[in-house]
């Protein structure tokens, strides 16, 4: 015959059993804990993952060989390259945005921030697929077309008549020191330059 306790016993467990039942049927209108839930096809997670992919691989160093188009890069593939951080790779786009491509090293040195060293720096990862300049190299003296001397690269001045590399590579220090020539005067301030060789350019350059 149950006793007192059993009797006990047997109420204690069945309202634990009756606060179970009551427990699950609350929690079943929401989500039970433990539950898996499902996540459609095209969901919001493939696009955090593909962002953080991104992110990956935009940090990773660049491998040797491995090169970045400065003429086409976005700010974000900018940055990989040596000594570009966020605010160069931004001033970079905008300049090109503005001014279009830049062709070579030689052209990248007229953003602000871009010296020597960092060209140098940049020089194993950098390539241009962009012209600067609106001609196309011919055989030294000769060219195409007029050749912008405030973009041109060493190399495409150094192809103007009476420009050799030594005056080319000339033009290049003067225009990144004190700023793009406003006039075909202005070519004088480069020693080795005078009103003759000027006038023999006409027809030649487009300044500015």
């Amino acid at each position: 015959m149950p006793t007192k306790d059993d009797r006990r016993a047997a109420v204690v467990l069945l309202l634990v059993a009756l606060a179970g039942l009551a427990v699950r049927f609350v929690t079943d209108r929401t989500t039970a804990p433990g539950a898996v839930a499902y996540r459609p096809a095209g969901g919001e997670r493939p696009v955090r993952d593909s962002l953080a992919a991104r992110a990956a691989a935009l940090a990773r160093p660049l491998a040797a060989g491995e090169t970045i188009d400065v003429d086409r890069a976005a700010a974000d593939e900018l940055v990989r390259l040596p000594r570009v951080g966020p605010g160069l790779a931004s001033r970079i786009v905008a300049d090109r945005e503005e001014r279009g491509p830049f062709a070579s090293l030689d052209g990248l040195g007229r953003v602000s921030g871009v010296g020597p060293s960092t060209r140098d720096a940049m020089r194993p990862f950098a390539r241009f697929s962009g012209g600067a300049s609106a001609a196309r190299p011919g055989p030294r003296g000769q060219v195409d077309g007029p050749v912008r001397v405030n973009t041109a690269s060493a190399e495409d001045l150094e192809r103007l008549p009476g420009i050799g590399p030594r005056l080319a590579a000339a033009i290049v220090t003067d225009r990144q020191r004190h700023g793009p020539y406003r006039t075909p005067t202005d070519l004088t301030r480069v020693r080795g330059i005078g009103p003759v060789l000027v006038k023999r350019l006409e027809g030649r350059i487009l300044v500015p």
